[in-house]
């Protein structure tokens, strides 16, 4: 039933672009012929593709075959098992008219790959339709002049059925006059002709009629006939006669109404009205021809009525007869063949065969996109057509005839372009050449190939402490360019310790915003800063991910009251003593609090709040020092009570109160002996020779070992002092600042010669300036890094100033600038007396020091907005102040009692 011609593409796992090229190859050697016959019912089989292009029918539903053409209004396929099924009853009449040939061409697209097969229905005429004279009955006008042997024209019967079906022969009833002049149809004329065998005689017989039968060959033959009457009329001797019998003219199509086709001219010999001529159609013209072209019946002139189109028909048959006016005119026949010549009036015609939309943008280059089709309805070289897309896509076309591919040239990438607007442009070759444009999107589906950006590669974060738990920190933020899944972010937030403890028990990140919330409230006192890494994770397959660092600085709140380390407790009271009499500016005592915030809220001020005699005292704003404003009366009251108030600088400020409790007294209050001290005489001492051996000998050791000792001490002394920058350990080094002056200096450990490296701690006594109080200078050097003032410890009548310090360290081996060292043996106390005149004090309060992030019991002393005071304050059963020298983990030293009863000179003590 089928003639086919396949090329087939063997494996299923080649290339796409192979593929294509396999098909183009098929339809270049052969295609698949079916014949059927018309008139079959809906649902009648035509042929199995399946079988004749050898397709898997397990796989059919998958590839989606198809017809993609207009033939499948009559024709169509079965999708689900390949079955090429007539659509519609077929009249091969209606569908080819009288073709010899009728084709339905059909288009098979099958995909996955996509895969165009060329398919041709043929369609079998069956013998349905009898001959038919154009008329019922003809009437014919001969004159009895008529010589036998003249010819006259009847139309021939028409058979829409083609081949055997068509009619065969012609049949002429019995008459004595007329006979057919053959009685099969003749391929090269339209019409049978009467000839006349025996001359007429209108006075005998004026009126003739027989029938005319014409039969096909079809099993079995049907007939048509149509009635003749022949009408003799008198004598007319000439006819009109043309040029040519046949004449042929070429006509542009789309030539504008009334353009002239061609002037016929025939000529009649005759004289008056019988030479006259007129034109006229035949009525063998078909109607379409008459309504496309108009004859002038004078002057034979032929001139289009209608637009001719060559796409629809390439040529026209008329058929024109001339007769003149006089009676018993006959008419001369000729025929006109007017052949339309194609101009190019179509464009292009673009067919989307199949698109593949969207395109993956990491799809290799010659990926297949599309398959496109182009037709030109013109003919030559206006039907010849070139496909091209702008430049600058990536995308190109292939090309085999009519056929194309739009294949990808170049990696794609969504981010950049998301869509391609391909616009297909079709020029034919005629001239002026004619152009069509069919615009396709190709879409770019996405890959995971961009990680999330963040907008910030770290993040800084101030928080106040004593936050609400859960309150929000910030929000970090990221972005990726690609879409859908693949852009969904989710925040996490990485698991690290932060000084041992998980991260995450601090902070916690909301997953799909990126907003970091705090778990816990934060204590500035505890924690500073910390910082956390968020990872931004995308939802694709593979994930990708970036981090970021936040880091979150913890900013103080006053939410401490300074406390008072002296006198103990808050509110508690003390008993300080004051001599009767004494002079203004005496040193009562000393506040000394501090505060566990840091910066201007661990700033403190003094205030004395309330007193009894408030123009008695006053209170150092800055270091609490409570001191006489006047000389002590002898009418004052014996006994005074003191608040002082010590507040912050914090907003709100917060405060606290001591009460000191000052009693005046006559003599300065006696040192009561350390009763486990005390040597008790014997009321007999009983002495043997014995005993007084043992006194002198011991005597003697001790005597020699001493002098020994200190020949030692002055040797070393000596040694000492001989080497530039240096001093001993038992004397003070002097040099002469640059401005004169001079300075003394208690050096601690380390040196910066023989102590490389070791802790130095010096204490620098500034004398060049004589003002009320006087201050020490620690200067850092060493583990030391600021410089402090401290009082120095002042007597009440005393002329002379005296501290003491703790030394656990080595000698120093040199000066700074102008400074005196004095360097304490290692593990006892040393005294040093001066005179008020040496001592020089700090001319200005130092600044507060910014560094807030010492220990809260290294921050006692250090507290005040101007001067670092005293971190302990230790005194002994006979009123002597043991002092501590500071070392690497202490950041201030108290270097003088408070107050006048603990101002007792200590000549020696040991440890």
């Amino acid at each position: 039933m089928a003639v086919m011609g396949i090329c087939s593409c063997i494996g299923n796992n080649v290339a796409l672009s192979f593929v294509v090229f396999l098909f183009l190859c098929g339809l270049s050697l052969g295609q698949l012929r079916y014949s059927i016959q018309e008139e079959l019912e809906n649902g009648a089989e035509v042929g199995d593709l399946v079988q004749d292009l050898g397709l898997d029918i397990r796989k059919l539903s998958n590839r989606k075959i198809k017809v993609t053409t207009s033939g499948k209004r009559y024709v169509d396929v079965n999708p689900q098992n390949g079955k090429l099924l007539v659509n519609e009853r077929i009249d091969r009449e209606t569908l080819c008219d009288l073709s010899s040939t009728c084709l339905i061409h059909l288009e098979v697209l099958v995909e996955n790959p996509s895969e165009v097969h060329n398919v041709e229905v043929e369609i079998v005429d069956a013998n349905d339709n009898a001959p038919q004279f154009p008329s019922d009955e003809y009437q014919l006008e001969i004159a009895e002049s008529a010589l036998p042997g003249s010819r006259f024209p009847i139309e021939n019967a028409l058979d829409p059925d083609v081949g055997s079906n068509s009619v065969r022969l012609y049949r002429l009833s019995p008459n004595e006059h007329f006979a057919l002049d053959s009685n099969k149809p003749s391929l090269n004329s339209k019409n049978i002709e009467l000839v006349l065998k025996k001359p007429l005689d209108r006075e005998l017989a004026p009126y003739h009629q027989f029938i005319l039968t014409a039969a096909d060959g079809g099993t079995p033959a049907k007939t048509g006939s149509a009635l003749i009457n022949v009408r003799v009329l008198d004598t007319n001797d000439n006819v009109p006669v043309f040029d040519s019998s046949v004449y042929k003219v070429k006509l542009l199509e789309n030539s504008p109404k009334d353009t002239l086709v061609i002037k016929l001219n025939a000529t009649d010999h005759d004289e008056g009205t019988n030479g006259e001529v007129y034109y006229s159609f035949s009525s063998y013209t078909p109607e379409r021809v008459r309504q496309m072209f108009s004859m002038d019946s004078n002057t034979g002139e032929i001139r289009v009525r209608s637009i001719v189109d060559y796409e629809e028909t390439n040529s026209y048959e008329m058929y024109i007869q001339a007769m003149d006016k006089g009676p018993g005119a006959v008419a001369a026949h000729c025929k006109v063949v007017v052949e339309v010549v194609d101009v190019n009036d179509n464009v292009p015609e673009i067919v989307l065969s199949s698109l593949s939309s969207p395109v993956r943008e990491d799809a290799r280059a010659d990926t297949v996109v599309a398959l496109i089709s182009v037709t030109d309805r013109d003919s030559g070289a206006n039907k010849q057509v070139n496909l091209e897309i702008p430049l600058g896509l990536p995308f190109k076309i292939k090309s085999f005839r009519n056929y194309y591919t739009l294949v990808t040239s170049a990696f794609l990438d969504r981010e950049t372009t998301a869509a391609y607007n391909v616009t297909l442009s079709a020029t034919d070759g005629g001239t002026p050449p004619l152009s069509s444009q069919k615009t396709i999107q190709v879409d770019v589906a996405d890959v995971n190939d961009n990680p999330p950006r963040f907008e910030q590669t770290s993040y800084t974060v101030y928080v106040t402490e004593n936050n609400a738990p859960g309150a929000s920190l910030c929000t970090v933020k990221a972005q990726d360019s690609d879409v859908n899944e693949n852009a969904r972010i989710t925040y996490t937030v990485l698991n690290d310790n932060n000084h041992g403890i998980p991260v995450t028990s601090y902070v916690s990140v909301k997953a799909d915003t990126g907003e970091a919330y705090a778990l816990r409230a934060f204590d500035y006192e505890s924690l500073r800063e910390f910082h956390f890494q968020v990872k931004a994770q995308d939802g694709g397959i593979p994930p990708l991910s970036r981090v970021a660092t936040v880091y979150i600085y913890i900013m103080d709140q006053n939410d401490h009251i300074p406390e008072i380390v002296k006198p103990p407790g808050n509110g508690t009271r003390s008993i300080e003593t004051v001599l009767k009499n004494a002079e203004a500016g005496v040193l009562v005592t000393k506040v000394v609090a501090y505060d566990a915030d840091a910066g201007p809220n661990a700033w403190l001020i003094y205030v004395l709040d309330q007193s009894t005699d408030l123009d008695l005292f006053k209170v150092h704003e800055h270091t609490g020092e409570i001191r006489t404003t006047r000389r002590v009366l002898e009418d004052n009251s014996t006994s005074f009570s003191l608040t002082v108030l010590v507040r912050d600088h914090g907003q709100p400020p917060l405060s606290s109160t001591a009460t000191v409790n000052v009693a005046v007294m006559e003599v300065p209050p006696k040192v009561t002996p350390d009763p486990k001290r005390v040597i008790r005489p014997h009321s007999t001492l009983l002495f043997s020779n014995v005993t007084l051996y043992l006194i002198v000998a011991l005597s003697a050791t001790t005597f020699v070992f001493l002098v020994t000792v200190v020949v030692l001490a002055i040797v070393r002394c000596h040694a000492y002092c001989t080497q530039p920058g240096s001093c001993s350990p038992c004397c003070v080094s002097q040099k002469t600042p640059p401005d004169g002056g001079s300075s003394s200096t208690v050096g601690g450990s380390g040196g910066g010669g023989g102590g490389g490296g070791q802790p130095n701690n010096n204490v620098a006594l500034r004398r060049d300036l004589k003002v009320e109080p006087h201050y020490i200078e620690v200067r850092g050097n060493g583990s030391m890094t600021k410089t402090y003032c401290y009082k120095t410890c002042l007597t009440a009548t005393s002329g002379s100033d005296t501290f003491m310090f703790y030394n656990t360290g080595r000698p120093i081996s040199g000066t700074w600038g102008s400074e005196r060292f004095f360097t304490g043996g290692s593990g006892f106390v040393r005294r040093l007396s001066m005179p008020d005149a040496s001592l020089q004090v700090c001319p200005e309060p130092k600044a507060p020091n910014a560094d807030w992030r010492y220990s809260t019991s290294l921050r006692a002393g250090i507290q005040s907005s101007v001067h670092m005071e005293e971190s302990s304050v230790m005194q002994g059963a006979q009123g002597m102040l043991v002092q501590n020298w500071p070392t690497v983990s202490s950041a201030a030293v108290r270097l003088a009692p408070s107050s006048p009863s603990e101002a007792k000179t200590l000549k020696n003590v040991k440890d």
